[in-house]
């Protein structure tokens, strides 16, 4: 099995997913008006098509959701993620 490893980079504006200790996939995001801004979703090239962007989506809306901000899904990815998840 896979070791994930979820992070706020909050120096880079960006939630990073590693798997086994190599950076996987990442969601950047600005900080406007007190709200998170999801701006891009990028999965490294090897990652694709295992799930990986939809584990760090998950994860991300999670961790926002906890905390209570307001989420604005700029990114194409995160946006359809949300219209297919609505609870998650």
């Amino acid at each position: 099995m896979d070791d994930y490893t979820f992070s706020d980079n909050k120096a880079g504006q960006r939630y990073e997913l590693m798997q086994d200790g190599a950076l996987a996939a990442h969601a950047d995001y600005q900080l406007e008006d007190g709200a998170v801004v999801l701006t891009h979703t990028n999965v490294l090239p090897g990652n694709e098509g295992k799930g990986v962007g939809s584990r760090l989506a998950r994860l991300v809306l999670q961790d926002l959701r906890q905390r209570g901000v307001k989420i604005v899904p700029q990114c194409e990815f995160m946006a359809g993620y949300i219209a297919k998840h609505p609870a998650a």
